[in-house]
């Protein structure tokens, strides 16, 4: 997808970031899309080292981003369907995905036109998204019997644990959509509760800040700033969300985190909580700006 409409998604990300919502709304259409907040932020990193993008219109695309990640979660979910009927056999990827692989390959291997090619590498990259979290559910679903498995997950329903341990994976994969999707594979052993997967949700967004980060060694002050406040815009959300979990944990007996997790509760928990983060955070993006500054400030030499 990337790949197909990638210049169009830069020229819009240079154009369409005039105002706050506007570049929330943006950064979140493009990540829905290609499927990456990591690869949206390394894109708008380039853009303000480049300069054709301000860091504060930065800001608002790499918020956008964060919301728009939740897409890849709400796909994968499509794989926890249960249920008999025809319908809902019909709507079970297992059921059309390898339609769907058939086609892709016969658009890119048979096909001339690289549009058609491309939209070939798009129906095969869903068809192996999805197969592979069907093969990885299928894969952990015994270690639900192994003592040792409970035990390791119960270590992690210690929040700070879980937010850490989910930081961690996501940091060296690079990618919380993967990380996500291995947490939602992980609950097909039916030994994890939402209560232990939302901490490490929370880390996940932490640990995707890594690529970003890479991306910005060697740029510009500014590029490196839009890097940071991807870190921070992170890093705060997830500080309130757990601090308010613990202490609702602490004073309440909340059912839903006693829940059983699953493909579909996880998609959802991640979606409330990057919504929440933003919609808190969004009319702060000042704050998070002036904050980029104080971490890497202005020297009287001019910023190259």
């Amino acid at each position: 997808l990337e790949k197909s409409a990638g210049n169009k998604l830069k020229g819009l990300l240079e154009r369409l970031t005039s105002t706050k919502m506007n570049g929330f709304l943006l950064g979140l259409g493009v990540t829905s899309i290609i499927q990456s907040s990591s690869a949206t932020t390394v894109m708008v990193v380039g853009f303000v080292n480049s300069g054709v993008m301000t860091l504060r219109q930065a800001i608002h695309v790499i918020m956008g981003a964060n919301v728009g990640t939740t897409v890849t979660a709400w796909i994968l979910s499509l794989t926890g369907i249960q249920g008999d009927s025809l319908l809902v056999n019909l709507f079970k990827p297992s059921s059309f995905t390898p339609i769907l692989a058939l086609i892709g390959i016969i658009y890119y291997l048979f096909i001339k036109s690289e549009r058609k090619k491309d939209i070939g590498l798009i129906l095969l990259g869903f068809a192996t998204l999805i197969y592979g979290m069907e093969s990885m559910s299928a894969a952990v679903k015994p270690l639900g019997e192994v003592e040792g498995f409970r035990n390791i997950l119960l270590i992690f329903s210690n929040p700070v644990l879980g937010l850490l341990a989910g930081a961690v994976l996501t940091g060296i994969i690079q990618s919380s959509s993967a990380s996500v999707g291995i947490l939602q594979a992980l609950s097909a052993t039916g030994q994890l509760t939402m209560g232990t997967a939302v901490p490490i949700l929370m880390g996940q967004n932490i640990g995707t800040c890594v690529t970003a980060l890479i991306s910005s060694i060697g740029t510009n002050k500014n590029a490196r700033r839009a890097a940071l406040v991807h870190l921070y815009f992170n890093i705060i959300g997830s500080v309130i969300f757990l601090s308010l979990f613990i202490a609702l944990n602490s004073l309440f007996d909340i059912a839903f985190f006693g829940l059983k997790a699953n493909h579909v509760l996880i998609a959802v928990a991640h979606s409330i909580f990057n919504i929440s983060c933003t919609a808190i955070l969004l009319p702060f993006s000042g704050f998070l700006e002036k904050l980029a500054y104080k971490t890497i400030p202005d020297d009287d030499k001019q910023d190259k």
